[in-house]
């Protein structure tokens, strides 16, 4: 399936209505995909050089709200951003990548083949028109329209000094809330997400503190609005969870959490981990 190509123009039909309203809106978008995914959505970013740590709370935090249907926006970079496209991905969410090069250009190489899903099935954007080459000073500036494309822009892992500084400056000065997972003081990837939180980032901890800040919460009380397999399935999916912390993800008591673990590891659905986590097999 050959992607679809498309050009906005500010003030035009079809161009966000969030990121007209920022400060410094780009006056044409260059897009290959579908206009529609340009939502408003969750903006996920963090460290190239990511961690184990920053890599799982991408996947996890992209995976429920991609579950719950937020768009998850990022920059396809190598590290969180990319995690975070393909945890939402996986989850069957809407997703959109912003480039600092043309729409059409694969940069970097390694996301090419998470780019290629998107360009078909959701959408890759770029203030810069097809063809074009990335340039020092074009990643900073499309860091402004990830931010502004979404509702909260969320730091789930970044050092110090980072390129997530500029997109949380420019999420201010949109009016967005600044989401920040708090990290190990002992972790030179987590110092620039705990400056945050120090500057006044809102600290993210789990899911449901993720769901009360979109204000979403309604969503984590998905069993008994639909197939509770499924329900529990997604949620496992996005990451391994605790009893305790599954209950809270579905919004259910512990006891239900406990006998709905029980019945899918009966089945072979999931398995246990030795460290007391339920996970897909």
């Amino acid at each position: 399936m050959s992607a679809l190509r498309f050009i906005l123009e500010l003030g035009e039909p079809g161009y966000p209505q969030l990121l007209a309203e920022t400060p410094d809106p780009p006056k044409r978008l260059y897009g290959l995909g579908r206009p529609s995914a340009l939502r408003p959505g969750l903006a996920i970013i963090g460290s190239r050089k990511a961690t184990p740590y920053g890599l799982r709370c991408a996947r996890q935090f992209a995976g429920w709200a991609g579950s719950a249907g937020v768009t998850i926006i990022s920059g396809a970079a190598i590290g969180c951003d990319s995690e975070a496209h393909r945890a939402a991905l996986g989850a069957g969410g809407p997703s959109v990548a912003v480039l600092g090069c043309g729409p059409d250009v694969d940069y970097p190489r390694r996301s090419a083949d998470v780019l290629r899903m998107m360009r078909t099935e959701h959408a890759v954007i770029s203030e810069l028109p097809f063809g074009m080459q990335p340039t020092r000073w074009s990643f900073v500036r499309r860091n402004r329209i990830i931010a502004g494309l979404a509702r909260a822009v969320l730091v789930v892992e970044a050092g110090l000094p980072s390129g997530t500084f500029s997109t949380a400056d420019a999420a201010l000065d949109a009016g967005r809330d600044v989401l920040a997972v708090p990290g190990s003081i002992l972790s030179a990837e987590s110092r620039g997400a705990n400056r945050l939180i120090r500057q006044g980032a809102i600290p993210v901890t789990d899911i449901a503190e993720l769901a009360i800040t979109l204000g979403i919460e309604g969503v984590l009380s998905t069993v008994g609005e639909t197939d509770p397999k499924d329900a529990a399935m997604r949620a496992l999916a996005a990451d391994p969870l605790r009893p305790d912390d599954f209950a809270r993800t579905l919004g259910i008591d512990i006891v239900s959490a406990a006998r709905t673990l029980g019945r899918l590891e009966s089945s072979g659905a999931i398995v246990r981990y030795p460290d007391g986590r339920y996970g897909l097999g």
